[in-house]
């Protein structure tokens, strides 16, 4: 099957398959040797006219986002501890009387309310400057993570308005109420996310992952 010609190991067989090297000549085969198909590789996705419009929007949503997550500890760190010393005052009423919690109960909740807030502000930071990079880089696997992502947005900005059809019925039966501000952001957020995960779909079913589509 192979020589050896000084340097490398060569097949004795043709490009063909049909013929085979005897050193010094072709000698044809009675049956053709066997010879792996070729398979043609996959072209490459190129950009259309929607991949540019995608990429920025998807960059401006998730920069935003990063924006707004690095605030929302300092917006909301104060409401967080409001709740949590009202929280802790009813577990107080609820004690015998001459007991309760442990002396700096109050100030140990509140520090991890407050931790957890810039907890979740730093994995949205880093989910969004993902994003921002995922989008630059038109990362296939990243679009469909993204066109999840924007999916469950979407999802919330259905509850959304499913409570606000039902007079705030749904919202009422909480027993933590966040600020108003944060209910006119959720539904802002909503009708973006509806508005790119509607684009990205139909761009990933007409023309492939961030509008791209195979060119021969």
């Amino acid at each position: 099957m192979y020589y050896w010609d000084g340097q490398r190991w060569l097949s004795t067989l043709s490009p063909d398959g049909r013929h085979r090297w005897n050193g010094s000549a072709w000698e044809a085969l009675a049956v053709p040797a066997y010879v792996p198909a070729y398979q043609p590789t996959r072209p490459p996705r190129q950009p259309t006219s929607w991949t540019r419009p995608l990429q920025i929007a998807v960059i401006a949503w998730y920069a935003q986002s990063a924006v707004y997550e690095v605030f929302l500890p300092f917006w909301m760190g104060g409401y967080m501890s409001q709740v949590m010393q009202q929280s802790v005052q009813r577990q107080q009423n609820a004690y015998p009387p001459g007991e309760g919690p442990p002396p700096g109960f109050n100030e140990m909740m509140s520090s991890l309310m407050t931790g957890s807030l810039w907890i979740g502000a730093f994995i949205g930071i880093s989910i969004a400057v993902v994003a921002i990079v995922a989008a630059w880089k038109r990362w296939v696997w990243a679009y469909y993570a993204i066109l999840v992502l924007v999916g469950f947005g979407m999802l919330g900005f259905v509850y959304n308005l499913i409570d606000l059809a039902a007079g705030g019925a749904l919202s009422a039966a909480q027993a933590v109420r966040p600020p108003q501000w944060t209910r006119v952001v959720a539904y802002i957020s909503g009708v973006v996310d509806a508005a790119l995960f509607v684009s990205m779909l139909v761009a990933l079913v007409r023309r492939g992952p961030w509008a791209m589509r195979r060119v021969s």
